[in-house]
C-alpha cells in the first residue's frame, strides 16, 4: 500500500516537473502546467485502467498538501500589508463584483440552457474556491461532484483566458491583476498570479478569501430570490 501511494505522488510530481519545463520552454496559458499536467494524469490512468481509489491511495497525500499551500500565501499578504491597507475599498469593491458577476453569469447561462434546478444550484458558487464551493452547493441542494467540475472549469477558464485579457487592455497594475486572477479562477488564478509579482499573488490571495467569505453570505440569498419571489 505504502508503495503504491509513494509510486503515484513520484509519478504525479514527475509529471508536473515536466510540464513545467515544457511551459518554460513554450510560455502560453494553454500549457500551463496545472493544466497539462492534470490531463496527463487523467489520460494515464485511462490507458493503464488504473481505478480511481487506486490512484487516490497516493493521490490523497497530494491532495491533504493543498492546506497548507493555502496557509502558506499568509506570507507574501503579511508583506504587502500595506497595499492591502492602502487599496482596502478597491480591493472589496472588485472582488466582490466579480463574485456578483461569476454568480449570475453562471445563472443566467444555465436558465438560458434550460438546466434543470439542480444543475443551477450547482453552477451558482462556480466562482468560489473548492473547499467552500462544495460545502455551499451541498448545503443549497446542488450536486457537490457537479459543482467540483464547475469550479475547476472557471479556474482554467480565467488561468488561461485572464493573460490574454490583462494583455488586451493593456492592466499594468499588480493589485488589479491579481483581484482580477482570485476573484475569477480562485486558487488557479492564484498559482497565475505568481508569474506577475509578490504583490499580485497576495492581492490574488485576499480576492480569493473574500469571495469564499461573501460567496457563502450571498449565494442563499441568490437562491431565495430565483425561487421564492
Amino acid at each position: 500500500m505504502i508503495l503504491t501511494a509513494v509510486a503515484i505522488v513520484l509519478i504525479t510530481v514527475c509529471i508536473y516537473i515536466v510540464m513545467s519545463l515544457i511551459y518554460s520552454r513554450f510560455h502560453t496559458p494553454l500549457l500551463m502546467p496545472a493544466l497539462t499536467a492534470s490531463l496527463a494524469v487523467v489520460l494515464l490512468i485511462l490507458f493503464l485502467h488504473i481505478p480511481y481509489d487506486t490512484y487516490m491511495i497516493g493521490g490523497q497525500w497530494i491532495n491533504q498538501l493543498l492546506g497548507p499551500a493555502v496557509v502558506s500565501l499568509a506570507y507574501p499578504l503579511y508583506k504587502q500589508r500595506y497595499v492591502l491597507r492602502h487599496n482596502l475599498l478597491a480591493i472589496l469593491g472588485g472582488t466582490i463584483i466579480g463574485l456578483f458577476v461569476g454568480m449570475f453569469s453562471g445563472i443566467l447561462m444555465a436558465i438560458s440552457l434550460g438546466f434543470p434546478k439542480l444543475y443551477i444550484l450547482s453552477v451558482l458558487p462556480k466562482s468560489i474556491t473548492t473547499a467552500v464551493a462544495i460545502e455551499i452547493s451541498s448545503n443549497l441542494g446542488g450536486d457537490p461532484s457537479l459543482t467540483s467540475v464547475f469550479v475547476m472549469v472557471a479556474g482554467f477558464t480565467g488561468a488561461i483566458a485572464g493573460p490574454l485579457i490583462i494583455k488586451l487592455f493593456r492592466i499594468k497594475g499588480e493589485v488589479g491583476i491579481g483581484i482580477g486572477l482570485g476573484t475569477a479562477s480562485h486558487a488557479l488564478g492564484t498559482a497565475k498570479a505568481l508569474e506577475y509579482g509578490e504583490k499580485s499573488v497576495s492581492m490574488s490571495s485576499v480576492a480569493m478569501s473574500v469571495s469564499a467569505i461573501a460567496g457563502s453570505i450571498v449565494a442563499p440569498v441568490v437562491v431565495w430570490l430565483l425561487y421564492s419571489l
